[in-house]
């Protein structure tokens, strides 16, 4: 009975380690076995392997004598425990989530650039973000992390208002899904990773740790040190076993942009409540209507409100030229860097006739502004703007899609 009784114990302890990557094994005396999913082939690993990527192993026990199991049962458990929980490389945790992210673009009524942000697959064809980052949004598309092809939003399955989460249906795409870890059990100090798209620029990878824990009634929010910039918000936020542990997304506030992570046990609701793909554009109309208050709210609004375009004017005002030029404030506490604005400009009918993506390079300190140029059609200027004058008449607006926060010691 005792030999049948330690087996058991052994067993269910491997059963339950099971994780998105390969493990070490322990000890010579004692063996590890991964299994994949799609083969019956076994690997056997021992202490001095290296990490290696292995679709959705599960870690199985293989006890090559039983007597050495009674004689030091808990030894055994305790090694296998701790590789279990054994931190992954941080190269192989980003290795392995980029072909899980994606970048999310999406489209106004007009098929103008609305917003960027970032987004993870936690099923193989529906990818989690947060919610804002489709506010107002009709179209849209997913791209994954180093691919070229562009996926088209077919619309939402799931929503939480509250918790600023969104779940989206994305059409032709089959990506491996992150696993989610158990967020319950974090603690301030714990070190987490932020995977996102920053200026469009896919897969970046940054490290920080949780700040401190604010609870809101019966939820709670992870404060996180990993800057977030608004391209990067909806991305996974990682522990260091590789398990998503959060959904960033990135708040202004008080001249500060503050970074959160919303809880991943907050996802699990909304995959056991899957509905049919329903259209981007009533999203908007959800606030108005019975959307429920964001506990975001009251820690601030959407970041990219930390950056604000104002006060074009034309650069040459005699001559029926596009060149113009434009501030660009940063009302942040902390130095920004690389703005991607979408300039659109409007008739006297308040219909679109031209947009303009600028890139302002410049380095602008907390507080101030820097006037960035560019160039659109000379048509524009006659349609917006009155004979002799310098500013147009008609709407201008200035959509800014992210930013770069930069850290003292890179301004100085």
């Amino acid at each position: 009975m005792k030999k049948i009784f330690l087996t058991s114990i052994m067993v269910i302890t491997l059963a339950g380690c099971s994780t998105p990557y390969q493990r070490k094994a322990s000890s010579s005396s004692t063996r590890a076995t991964l299994v994949g999913p799609r083969t019956n082939e076994t690997k056997q690993v021992s202490n001095q392997d290296q990490v290696e990527p292995i679709e959705r192993p599960r870690l199985v026990l293989s006890i090559p004598d039983t007597s050495e199991v009674q004689q030091e049962p808990e030894k055994v458990i305790k090694v296998i425990t701790e590789v279990a929980n054994k931190p992954l490389n941080i190269g192989d945790i980003a290795k392995h989530t980029f072909p899980s992210v994606v970048m999310i673009v999406t489209k106004d009524r007009s098929e103008q650039l609305l917003s960027l942000g970032s987004g993870f697959f936690v099923r193989e064809d529906i990818v989690a973000t947060n919610r804002h980052v489709m506010e107002g949004a009709v179209t849209g598309y997913a791209k994954i992390v180093g691919k070229e092809q562009k996926y088209p939003i077919a619309g939402y399955v799931a929503i939480d208002d509250r918790l600023d989460l969104i779940l989206l249906k994305i059409e032709n795409a089959i990506a491996p899904s992150l696993s989610l870890g158990k967020s319950a059990g974090i603690a301030v100090g714990d070190e987490v990773f932020v995977v996102g798209n920053p200026q469009g620029l896919e897969g970046t990878f940054s490290k920080g740790i949780i700040s401190a824990i604010r609870a809101f009634k019966d939820d709670y929010l992870l404060q996180i040190t990993a800057p977030i910039s608004p391209g990067s918000s909806g991305g996974p936020v990682l522990n260091t076993q590789g398990e998503v542990i959060g959904v960033s997304v990135a708040t202004f506030k008080g001249g500060q942009n503050l970074n959160f992570a919303i809880p991943s046990s907050s996802l699990q609701p909304l995959l056991t409540n899957l509905n049919p793909a329903k259209s981007l554009a009533p999203i908007s109309g959800r606030a108005k209507i019975n959307r429920q208050r964001s506990i975001l709210e009251t820690l601030g609004s959407k970041s990219t409100e930390g950056v604000v375009g104002r006060q074009l004017i034309w650069r040459y005002k005699f001559a029926q030229y596009g060149n113009y030029s434009f501030s660009l404030q940063n009302r942040l506490q902390q130095t920004v860097k690389d703005i991607w604005c979408l300039v659109l400009f409007y008739d006297d009918r308040s219909q679109p006739i031209d947009f303009d993506l600028v890139k302002c390079r410049e380095i602008i300190p907390p507080g101030l502004a820097k006037r960035a140029y560019s160039v659109v059609d000379s048509s524009v200027k006659e349609l917006t703007t009155r004979e002799h004058e310098s500013k147009p008449y008609t709407k201008v607006e200035f959509r800014i899609l992210d930013f770069q926060i930069m850290e003292s010691e890179d301004f100085f």
